[in-house]
């Protein structure tokens, strides 16, 4: 008995040192999941690291019809409210999905508007996907802006450009500005978001 007990006392710290080089010996960064991040809970969009090819299939005509109808208008722009210097890599983890979410809700908003008066028919699967990541992302960002951490630096800059644009921009522009914008929004913005802290 007293051997037994001897023995076990010896093997602890061995089987205790064994758990600890092996749990050191990880093939590569595990990413923290977005759902732990503040006033994340339920956050779940690791799936849209990138869409089916049917899926985008269904965007790219979407937008050759978007640009064929640009054609017949003349747009003008004062401002850009997705200019292509911005980068999601420049705001914290926690930033990225408040910065798509408002990228996204003025998408929605624009395209729908356009759904209905044209092009109906040819947006109405994009239109259903980008409800959907839509309704997966609001997860993701604090349900009041009490709730986590304070818009500031780049993502105060982004969503203010963002919500100047809407009020102050012509129908015609937001449209030509999110279909120059949709690709860039669901290759690289929607993969960094899901990557979370893998984007770097």
């Amino acid at each position: 008995m007293k051997l037994g007990l001897a023995t076990g006392r010896t093997l602890l710290p061995l089987l205790l040192l064994l758990t600890t080089v092996l749990s050191g010996t990880g093939a590569g960064p595990v990413p923290t999941p977005l759902r732990t991040l503040p006033g994340a809970a339920g956050c779940h969009v690791a799936q849209f690291k990138s869409l089916p090819p049917q899926e985008l299939k269904a965007f790219k005509k979407a937008k050759d019809a978007l640009e064929e109808s640009l054609l017949l208008k003349n747009w003008t722009c004062s401002s850009r409210p997705f200019p292509r210097t911005r980068d999601l890599r420049q705001l914290q983890v926690w930033e990225r999905p408040v910065a798509l979410e408002a990228e996204l809700a003025l998408t929605l908003k624009v395209l729908g508007t356009v759904a209905k008066s044209t092009l109906g028919a040819i947006l109405d699967q994009p239109l259903s996907t980008l409800r959907y990541i839509h309704s997966k992302l609001q997860a993701c960002v604090p349900a009041q802006p009490t709730a986590g951490p304070r818009p500031q630096g780049h993502l105060r800059h982004w969503l203010h450009r963002i919500h100047k644009a809407e009020k102050e921009e012509s129908l015609d522009c937001l449209e030509a500005s999110v279909t120059f914008n949709l690709f860039r929004l669901l290759t690289l913005d929607l993969k960094c978001v899901a990557s979370a802290d893998l984007c770097v």
